[in-house]
């Protein structure tokens, strides 16, 4: 078999798999409810692999390892130890509380979650707004998957972006969280198979010995705080930041509200137990920024390190392409399964925190999520047409922004019992919010993830202080 023909056969099959599970989920789709959060039947196993794809995603995948490529260990702690360490806290942390009151008030999305938290509508709408920052991952994700069409398939890149946005957009269309549910899951077990693979792959250039190998390249690139970079050269943007700014992306609507798919919260234990292991495994990943550079390869671009490893060393060779081809495709799926995500969340986030709200309840409210939902693609690819340079730090500043708008309202909602003034949580997620602009646009601070992180803390300072209370006799959540 030719690999031309291998690549389509191989296209097809998993096309053809994700429409199949798609109808599965658009038969137990049967309102708004059921496409946002699904019907509570979800095994926590499921929910945890969907999260953990969720999360990893192309940035993980295709772009991330690009900056360990370019920065080194500093860039591989930020993103893979920092990071998964603030993953798992934020978790811990957050989400038995966090599922108690949105059981409690049957919650659909983040903001409906703020809404019964706060009794403000008006502060659930200032939320749903500020939520639509996550159009600017929707944009790097379908460049990505674009990308990865291109090196699969004799196709330019944007004709790539509308089969990737038609295919997407096509199938969650259809089957809402189910949808994305099932083929998360698919796409999660496959990316683990393929983490493994191409990490056993490349595990050779480090046969004199992890840092020796790293140290020939350059010493700084070996050092923990690399001198070098623009973006990874203190405690502070390699850890601190790391740590800070994953915590607070864990509050994203795709991300914490599969908290509310779980049926008790006897479930918590396997899914965040699932959740863990699995995104610790994708992380094996990172490593594809080490590999190339000690290989010696000059990638063309920071964001095409990955593609071009890949073929670097896969291509060649029959049994190479054919493995090459099931390895790109993973990658594509890897995209998805975070697209199919935030495509959900953000459709049923529009229509039940924006529309209903200033409209009215529209009479089909899951027409509505759907139809919205082709007005994010149509916003999502005119952004993605003309991308800037380094789409990862573009992403960057929306969600990052979000992030730190996010945190104070979500942290304090969940740990603290009894009213809490809406003024003081919507001005600790204004100083957030413009914080991390204002910073990382007007100031210099050249790293999103050290701009955000110094407006969270701000933020979080002034929302204990507003509180006029200590810390430790503030009354919390009973977490027994």
């Amino acid at each position: 078999m030719s690999v031309g023909i291998f690549k389509f056969l191989l296209a097809g099959s998993y096309v053809a798999l994700v429409y199949w599970l798609s109808w599965l989920g658009m038969r137990r789709t049967r309102d708004i409810s059921g496409f946002s959060i699904g019907n509570k039947d979800m095994s926590p196993y499921v929910v945890g692999i969907t999260l953990a794809a969720s999360i990893a995603s192309t940035a993980t995948f295709v772009i991330n390892p690009g900056f360990v490529y370019t920065d080194g260990l500093s860039a591989y702690l930020h993103y893979g130890l920092a990071g998964s360490a603030g993953t798992v806290t934020a978790f811990l942390v957050l989400s038995k509380g966090f599922l108690r009151i949105g059981e409690t008030h049957r919650a659909l999305t983040l903001p409906d979650w703020i809404y019964h938290r706060y009794q403000h509508r008006g502060f659930s709408q200032y939320f749903a707004f500020i939520n639509l920052l996550s159009i600017t991952f929707v944009v790097l994700i379908l460049l990505g998957c674009s990308l990865i069409m291109t090196s699969l398939f004799p196709i330019e890149q944007k004709p790539a972006l509308l089969i990737v946005l038609f295919f997407v957009f096509s199938y969650v269309l259809m089957g809402g969280t189910y949808a994305h549910a099932y083929t998360n899951t698919l796409q999660g077990c496959i990316m683990l198979v393929v983490a493994l693979f191409l990490f056993v792959l490349g595990v050779k250039y480090f046969e004199g010995g992890f840092f020796d190998a790293l140290s020939n390249v350059g010493e700084n690139y070996a050092a923990v705080y690399n001198p070098d970079s623009a973006l990874y050269n203190g405690f502070f943007s390699v850890f601190a930041s790391g740590f800070i700014i994953t915590f607070a992306l864990m509050l994203q609507p795709h991300i914490l509200t599969k908290v509310l798919y779980l049926r008790s919260e006897a479930d918590l234990g396997k899914f965040i137990g699932t959740t863990v292991v699995v995104g610790f495994l994708f992380t094996l990943v990172l490593m594809i920024g080490f590999f190339a550079r000690i290989a010696g390869l000059e990638a063309s671009a920071q964001d095409a390190v990955v593609v071009e490893y890949l073929t670097f060393e896969l291509g060649g060779v029959a049994l190479g392409e054919l493995l090459l081809t099931v390895v790109m495709l993973t990658l594509l799926a890897a995209g998805m399964s975070t697209l199919d995500g935030i495509l959900v969340s953000l459709s049923a986030m529009v229509v039940n925190d924006i529309i209903t709200p200033l409209g009215g309840k529209p009479k089909n409210a899951l027409l509505w999520s759907r139809c919205v939902l082709i007005g994010i693609g149509i916003v999502g690819v005119s952004l993605a047409w003309d991308a800037p340079p380094l789409i990862g730090l573009f992403a960057q500043k929306g969600v990052y922004g979000l992030a730190a708008a996010s945190l104070v309202p979500m942290l304090f909602g969940v740990l603290f019992k009894g009213e809490i003034p809406v003024k003081l949580v919507f001005t600790a997620s204004l100083i957030g919010l413009l914080g991390h602009f204002f910073l990382h646009l007007f100031m210099g601070v050249e790293n999103p993830a050290v701009s955000a992180s110094y407006a969270i803390l701000a933020s979080l300072v002034f929302g204990l202080i507003a509180l006029r209370l200590p810390l430790g006799t503030l009354s919390r959540h009973n977490n027994s």
